[in-house]
Formats: structure tokens, C-alpha cells, sequence
């Protein structure tokens, strides 16, 4: 009993001096470096202890939200209730999960950072805007201070439990700000091995024909920056973040191999003119795969759970085709990035929502998202298990790694690449027009590399 209110008391004293407290007790955040200010953080700490002190020694019900993908509700409930039961010697909760799909977390957090859930999960490639907009709480020697008492580790540990690209996702100006979740956010090749052969998925002219042959289609998003990036990045095309939140892009001239951006383009157009492409609004290709209708599509492992059944026996993943540019066959780029759970800033008990994130990320709650949803780990332990060694999406990840590019840009980019896209999904452009199709592409760059208001 006295190690339990020993305990309990550490706690309250660890809490206090972590937690953030409401708007009215939170500090100021820098616009370059989102660092909260030490005087605030002193006054954050001051309101917050006497709450933090009740809640750990009167057992009462601490309140957390926690955000997530539809497809993960089944998954966070299960580890919430798992959450719950491993610190119940400490306290009570009342933990709430909704839905938020990770590609749209940092638009409805920043809508209003303070209503925005506890918990949530995000793509790496949002790190940076919540970080510069106050939204992050920062994991420094208070958070690894609270991980080390109550979860048994540290920072240093979650670090090296993770591979060292989810880390450096989940880090800026030198300071972790999230935990890595997963490191398999790419995208590749599913398709039908039964309809197509490995001949056949090696290039998009060979993939299209054998699909028009076969009478069926190949789903692809070409409306979003993320995934039409592909072709660009294939062709030595770049993207870049500046220190002041804009975008650098060169795809409106001549890449680093040879290849104009036009080049490029005409190539897309050649794809999307064919009768066996679909152009698949975005999040919409598992639902495209399991229609039936396709034997292939380009995304990622989120999507398994659709292509296993729908492709049965023939299911089968691999690198992203080679596509005509400029009469050679250029092997298709990709992205490379982690999933991430980050805890608000403005919540009001931060290090019970730290202890929670760190839980629904650690080895065992990462194991389990594997086992539900085949979503690839990145924690080494994770990793290295037979089942995920095995796994025909992640080995297509692995395969397509070689050619996947990082992907750093600013909220400027993602709005005129996707309109970019529709433009090239919706056929717009005649691939015999050099001048039309160079005016979009430096509309696009004009759009992308616009100053951050």
C-alpha cells in the first residue's frame, strides 16, 4: 500500500508539472518553433496541480478523447479497454473515441486546437504545421519522466524501440513530438494474379492492355499531391520545405535525368486515356477494389483488407509500375512515411494523454494493428515477427521502398496538386498541346509556392 500512494503521489506531482491546462492557462507558441514559453508553462503547472493531486488520490474519473481512423474504432476500443485495465490501480476513466481519418487530422485539429481530441493520430507530413501552430505538446524531460514512472520507459527507449525514419518523422528542431504508430504509409501495386502476370504489372502500358484484355480496370487516386507526386518524383522531379512554410517544386521545368515536366504530364495522360484506368476519388479505392470491377489499384496496406478477398487466391502486391516519359521507361516514385499519435497541447491532463498515446503505440498495441488490419509496425520487436516478415503488402512496400521519396512540402501544396490531378484524371489537356500543358504546370507551381498568409 505504501509504494501504491507512493506511487500515486509521484503521479500527481509528475502530472501537474506536465499538464497544459485550458486556453486561459496556456502558453503563448512561437510561430517558427511552437515552443511554449517557460513562464507559461509555470503557470499551466500552478492551476493544474491542486486538480492533478484530487484526481490521483480521490479516484476520480480522468476524461481523455481520442481520435482515429473509421477502420481503427474496433482496434483503439479494444486498446482503450486494455488502457484502462493496465492502470486501474491509479485511476478511473472516461475515455472517448471518434473518428478522424489520419490524411485529414491536422485540418480539423487547427480548425480549433482546443476542442480538437486529446489523442490523435496524423500523417508525418502534417508534423510541422501542428507543431508551428501550438497544437503538439512537446515530449521533453517531464513527459520521459512520467513514461518512465508509470509505463516502465523512457524517451530514450521509445526511441530505440522504433525504426530511425518513423523517429526523425515524429521529431522537429530536435524534439520528439509524437510517438510513430506505423512506417508503412507508401503506396504500391495490388493486383490480381490470376488476370495478370508478373510480365503484365511491370509497366503501365502492358498493365492497361492486360486489363482492357481481361474486360476489367486499374483504380488509381490521381486527384491528390500525395499520390501523383509518383510520377514526378520517378522522373527526378523534386518537392522541398522552406524554413518559412512554403513549398519549393521544379515540376514546371527540367528534372535532374533529362525529363521535362511536360514530359511527365504526357505521360500521365496516356495512362488516364485509357478505357481500363479508373480515376478513384480519394479514400474511395477500397471500396472501387471490392466492387469487383478491378484487378489492380495503387495504394497501400490499409487496403489489404479489401484486395485479399476481392482478389482471392490470385491476391498478389508489387512495386509501382514503369511508365512511358519521353519514349523511356521511367520506374515510377512513390512516398515514404510514418503514421504518428501526437497529444494536444491544450489538454487538461497531459500526461495521463501522454501515458495513453504511448500505450496505444507500444510494441503490443502495434502487434495487435497488425493482426487486425495488417498496418506495418514500426517497432523493431513488431517488425521482425514471422507474420509480418511474411506479409505479401508490406513486402510490396519493402520492394517499392528503393524508389519512395520523403515527402516534404507546405499546406500550399496540397490544394493546386489536386486540382492538378483532376485536371490530368478528367482529361482536360490534349497530350498533343506542349503550350497548354506547360501553363498548367506553372499554374501549379504559382499555387504551390504562394506565401503562407
Amino acid at each position: 500500500m505504501k509504494k501504491l500512494l507512493a506511487l500515486i503521489l509521484a503521479l500527481a506531482m509528475t502530472l501537474s508539472l506536465a499538464a497544459c491546462g485550458g486556453s486561459s492557462s496556456s502558453g503563448t507558441t512561437d510561430d517558427t518553433t511552437g515552443d511554449t514559453s517557460a513562464a507559461a508553462a509555470d503557470t499551466s503547472a500552478a492551476d493544474t496541480a491542486d486538480d492533478t493531486t484530487a484526481a490521483a488520490s480521490t479516484g476520480e474519473t480522468i476524461s481523455l478523447t481520442v481520435w482515429g481512423a473509421e477502420e481503427d474504432q474496433d482496434y483503439l476500443s479494444e486498446r482503450v479497454e486494455a488502457f484502462k485495465e493496465a492502470y486501474a490501480d491509479y485511476a478511473t476513466f472516461d475515455i472517448q473515441i471518434g473518428v478522424e481519418s489520419e490524411s485529414t487530422a491536422k485540418d480539423t485539429v487547427l480548425t480549433d486546437i482546443e476542442a480538437a481530441a486529446d489523442v490523435f493520430a496524423f500523417a508525418d507530413d502534417q508534423l510541422v504545421s501542428l507543431v508551428n501552430a501550438g497544437a503538439l505538446l512537446a515530449l521533453d524531460d517531464n513527459m520521459s519522466a512520467v513514461l518512465e514512472n508509470y509505463a516502465g520507459k523512457t524517451l530514450d527507449d521509445v526511441k530505440a524501440d522504433n525504426v530511425e525514419v518513423s523517429i526523425e518523422a515524429a521529431t522537429y528542431n530536435d524534439t520528439l513530438y509524437a510517438f510513430p504508430t506505423s512506417a508503412d504509409n507508401g503506396f504500391f501495386l495490388f493486383y490480381d494474379s490470376s488476370v495478370l502476370s508478373e510480365e503484365d504489372v511491370a509497366s503501365w502500358d502492358s498493365l492497361l492492355a492486360a486489363a482492357e484484355a481481361a474486360g476489367k480496370q486499374v483504380g488509381m487516386t490521381i486527384s491528390s499531391g500525395w499520390y501523383n507526386a509518383g510520377f514526378f518524383y520517378g522522373a527526378g522531379f523534386t518537392t522541398g520545405l522552406n524554413d518559412d512554410g512554403t513549398t519549393s517544386i521544379d515540376w514546371d521545368g527540367t528534372s535532374s535525368l533529362g525529363y521535362t515536366g511536360v514530359d511527365v504530364v504526357k505521360g500521365m495522360l496516356d495512362i488516364t486515356s485509357s478505357s481500363a484506368f479508373l480515376a478513384c476519388a480519394d479514400g474511395d479505392v477500397s471500396n472501387q477494389i471490392a466492387s469487383g470491377s478491378l484487378c489492380a489499384a495503387v495504394s497501400g496496406t490499409w487496403d489489404a483488407e479489401a484486395a485479399q478477398p476481392a482478389f482471392g487466391d490470385g491476391y498478389a502486391a508489387t512495386k509501382l509500375p514503369t511508365f512511358t516519359c519521353a519514349g523511356d521507361q521511367v520506374q515510377m516514385g512513390s512516398v515514404a512515411g510514418c503514421k504518428l499519435m501526437g497529444v494536444n497541447a491544450y489538454c487538461d491532463n497531459a500526461g495521463w494523454a501522454v501515458l495513453l498515446a504511448e500505450f496505444l503505440t507500444n510494441e503490443e498495441s502495434q502487434t495487435r494493428h497488425f493482426e487486425l488490419r495488417e498496418i506495418g509496425p514500426s517497432n523493431v520487436n513488431s517488425q521482425a515477427s514471422d507474420e509480418v516478415a511474411s506479409n505479401v503488402a508490406l513486402n510490396a512496400l519493402a520492394e517499392q521502398s528503393e524508389f519512395a521519396t520523403i515527402q516534404s512540402v507546405g499546406d500550399k501544396y496540397w490544394d493546386p496538386t489536386a486540382t492538378f490531378g483532376e485536371i490530368i484524371a478528367q482529361q482536360q489537356l490534349s497530350a498533343d498541346d506542349d503550350a497548354a500543358i506547360q501553363s498548367a504546370l506553372d499554374d501549379l507551381v504559382s499555387g504551390v509556392t504562394a506565401a503562407i498568409e
